[in-house]
């Protein structure tokens, strides 16, 4: 009977064993599964992002039209609006263009720069003397405070230099997606899409996106648009927009891109209604 029972439990202690195994099998199984399948969403975002971008590269005959017309009338110069002699003036100059032209920023600029000569230099500012600096470009509390932070950030954490990648430099205080393409393109000349007021609103007219989100307008841009044009498209649209394209008034009648935007063909149909 000893023996018996010593058979009897080993038999038993193999099948537990053996359920165990499988047990243990099938949740492998399961977890390589969820692993293999997270890895093959993962593969296909990029190999779908990778199409999409390559997309730009097979535009269409519409979209050579328009670009061929702005390469005309503006040519393929790059040039960069906000005066700048190093990377991070143009990083600076870039956080107080927020909701303020150009121009102005140039203007103050001219002198903030004298009197604050390195990143070391705003990242000890004192915070009220420097919002009064740059009061004119408006909202200077915010970005006051947004440059201290951000060149402290230069200092401590990049040694005075201004950082390359997207994930580097959207991690500064101040610095959005725009902000951080800017840099990226004039600087370190990435083929980069900058969606700004004109970029989004003129882009819409010509039926390159429906979005209102900048980073989706960026996307839709960057699938529909040539690498080589993703940072000369921004500089021809912008003076595009001061020049003709208006937000309120547009100069409709000296546009030489009414024949692919969807607000002149608007307008139009409004009119012969009215005729009629």
């Amino acid at each position: 009977m000893e023996i018996l029972k010593r058979s009897n439990k080993k038999t038993t202690d193999k099948t537990t064993d053996k359920t165990a195994d499988k047990m243990t099998d099938k949740m492998t199984d399961k977890t390589t599964d969820k692993t293999t399948d997270k890895m093959t969403v993962r593969k296909n975002r990029q190999e779908n992002d990778s199409q999409n971008y390559r997309k730009g590269d097979s535009m269409t005959k519409r979209t050579k039209e328009i670009l061929d017309k702005l390469d005309e009338v503006y040519t393929t110069e790059y040039k960069c609006y906000l005066d700048h002699d190093s990377p991070w003036q143009l990083l600076i100059a870039t956080i107080l263009s927020a909701q303020c032209t150009d121009a102005r920023v140039n203007i103050v600029t001219k002198d903030l720069f004298q009197k604050y000569t390195c990143p070391a230099d705003f990242a000890n500012a004192d915070l009220k003397e420097l919002e009064q600096d740059i009061k004119s470009t408006g909202f200077y509390h915010n970005k006051a405070k947004n440059i201290i932070a951000c060149c402290k950030d230069l200092v401590e954490k990049f040694d005075g230099e201004v950082p390359e990648s997207l994930e580097d430099l959207t991690s500064l205080a101040g610095v959005g997606r725009k902000t951080a393409n800017v840099i990226r393109g004039n600087i370190f000349h990435e083929p980069s899409v900058v969606v700004d007021t004109h970029v989004k609103r003129i882009s819409k007219k010509l039926g390159f996106t429906k979005e209102d989100d900048p980073e989706k307008i960026e996307y839709d841009l960057m699938k529909v648009l040539p690498k080589d044009h993703w940072i000369l498209y921004n500089i021809q649209i912008i003076t595009f927009g001061r020049q003709i394209c208006f937000a309120r008034s547009p100069k409709c009648e000296e546009c030489f891109l009414t024949e692919y935007c969807s607000y002149y063909k608007e307008q139009n149909k409004k009119k012969r209604l009215k005729k009629n």
